[in-house]
């Protein structure tokens, strides 16, 4: 019961808690953003949203790279900070078009802005590529 209120952690705890957080929020999103962004890429290309005086082939194009490439790194944990901040571009554009809505139909794209926040913040974790390739 004690250990309920322990204001503390352990390494173990953290590095797990950011290895849960890069995969939860990469392999949520993939699958219904990145891949299917993807995978309709020639259907989508004309008809996406046009982002600050780009074409909607380049806005796909970098919303497709953020959803579905740097998830995919942030599963890996490798270059989890970089990969990081075109999500948050991304995530950000979302809020933008929807208002800043932050509760109520859109709830999602708050959550995950406040997801690569903490990846942001936290980093990859011992869990991850970055830490492999850091130990040489």
């Amino acid at each position: 019961m004690k250990r309920l209120f322990y204001h503390g952690y352990s390494d173990l705890a953290f590095n797990l808690a950011t290895l849960v957080l890069r995969l939860g929020f990469g392999l949520l999103m993939i699958p219904s953003h990145g891949w299917a962004k993807l995978s309709h890429f020639a259907e989508r290309k004309d008809k996406f949203m046009s982002f600050m005086g780009l074409s909607p082939a380049t806005s796909l194009g970098l919303a497709t790279f953020a959803e579905f490439f740097c998830s995919l790194l942030l599963i890996l944990g490798l270059f989890t900070r970089l990969a990081t901040i075109p999500l948050l571009i991304t995530i950000l554009v979302i809020l933008n078009v929807h208002h800043w809505q932050f509760f109520g139909e859109h709830e999602l794209a708050p959550a995950f802005l406040f997801g690569y926040l903490a990846i942001l913040l936290l980093g990859p974790g011992k869990f991850s590529l970055d830490a492999r390739i850091s130990k040489r």
